[in-house]
């Protein structure tokens, strides 16, 4: 088997076989097949797109291609979730404490985030002695104890996607929807889960900016994931402003606990219920999405699921009293106001320069070599559609510097108001199922 033979028949719009699939992805891997044949390739798929089928067995040939996570010891059905990412998204911390309360097991690997502010190890590691290093044993004990871990991402687990990313970056190929699906599927499947619940992002914030791109990556992945045996289904929800109010690491962790305490953004709880309810049909736990969603309200109101969330932390370390006194939070030197200029309603918060925003205070990171400052970040005290009036705050900043004018001139330029009323946009855009 030859590569460029591989290359031309792709050129073509042929369809490639498993063996060949196989053949690139273990070459690209163990390095006797150079990066400039698979660039070729990689722009051939971008534009000659991939079928079903091929796009079920480039990701097997990845999740192979390094270790994969042997949940097998965990008792019942194991249900992870997945979010494409945007501005202010904490739904990973109260989502898993109320799916685990109603005993559906969350055993979940996450990582660190690139861009506006960190990813969930990130946000846990504001909690005093948190620590994400758990041994194999450790982990499926913790998942059977209390139906909750989180740990950092295996350095072995899916070297070829690592390395296919990296080349996909420079090579103008990162926007392919069957590449971008094929290097989801393949971390979530490597990691050991029975089910996947997808959150597909969409609007300024998200990476997919439209809905029809949105829904082409949804039912790609959710295709992928039910031909290799694993139930998934997929949640497409707004990200044309920030979820929730909070945006950094210790301001957002906050958030989480104020949503399983029943006063959280409004959003921000619907979307964990919407997520939520899917993992614990798909758990087994209920038959139908209103059963599951009554379970979690219950989980809520009764404070079991606050409960789990203070038995996750303290396992791994972390000082729980922090769900009763989140000032022991970090907790940034200067407080500012952004108050608004004139009276309206708010028509638009883009979600990218609101995020970039953030990250100028250091709550997230431009390379992989940043330092986060876990107590920064700004809290939005309006959303789309809220009437303000003038002098009224639109955005707390928390800082560790005094001056933030850059920051200032951010969201002023990117909150927009109008005079006349303005619908809030619709949350939930699809659900996706086959």
């Amino acid at each position: 088997m030859r590569m460029v033979d591989i290359i031309e028949k792709k050129r073509d719009g042929e369809e490639l076989t498993a063996e060949e699939i196989r053949f690139f992805v273990e070459g690209y891997t163990n390095g006797s097949i150079p990066d400039y044949q698979v660039s070729a390739l990689m722009m051939a798929i971008y534009f000659k797109d991939m079928t079903d089928r091929e796009r079920a067995d480039l990701t097997m040939a990845m999740v192979e291609s390094g270790d994969r996570i042997d949940l097998s010891q965990i008792e019942g059905i194991k249900v992870d979730k997945h979010s494409t990412g945007g501005v202010g998204d904490t739904t990973t911390l109260p989502l898993a404490a109320m799916v685990a309360a109603v005993g559906v097991p969350v055993a979940k690997m996450s990582g660190r985030g690139l861009g506006h502010t960190g990813g969930t190890i990130d946000k846990l590691e504001a909690i005093h002695g948190f620590h994400v290093e758990l041994s194999g044993e450790e982990f499926v004990q913790q998942v059977n104890d209390i139906k909750m871990a989180v740990i950092g991402q295996s350095g072995n687990l899916t070297p070829a996607d690592k390395k296919l990313y990296a080349l996909r970056d420079v090579t103008g190929t990162v926007s392919s929807i069957p590449l971008i699906a094929s290097s989801i599927m393949s971390k979530k499947i490597a990691a050991g889960a029975d089910a996947i619940v997808l959150d597909v992002k969409t609007g300024d914030g998200a990476f997919m900016k439209t809905l029809d791109d949105a829904r082409a990556l949804a039912h790609a992945m959710v295709r992928i994931g039910n031909s290799v045996g694993r139930n998934t289904m997929a949640i497409i929800s707004d990200m044309s402003q920030p979820l929730g109010y909070a945006i950094g690491n210790s301001l957002e962790v906050k958030e989480a606990i104020d949503t399983l305490k029943g006063v959280g953004p409004a959003d921000l709880n619907e979307l964990c219920y919407t997520l939520g309810s899917q993992m614990v049909v798909l758990g087994g736990k209920a038959k139908t999405i209103e059963e599951a969603r009554k379970m979690l309200e219950e989980v809520v109101e009764n404070g079991a699921a606050l409960n789990v969330l203070k038995r996750f932390i303290a396992a791994q370390g972390g000082d729980s009293s922090v769900v009763d006194y989140p000032e022991k939070l970090p907790q940034a030197k200067y407080v500012v106001e952004v108050p608004a200029k004139e009276a309206g309603y708010i028509a638009k918060i883009e979600a990218d320069d609101i995020g970039t925003a953030a990250m100028l205070l250091g709550a997230g990171r431009a390379t992989k070599e940043s330092q986060i400052d876990l107590a920064v970040g700004l809290v939005l005290r309006k959303k789309v559609g809220d009437e303000v009036r003038e002098g009224e705050s639109l955005v707390t900043v928390y800082a560790n510097t005094e001056n933030v004018d850059a920051v200032l001139q951010k969201i002023y330029g990117h909150i927009h108001l109008s005079q006349q009323p303005v619908t809030a946009p619709k949350l939930i855009q699809d659900i996706i199922t086959k």
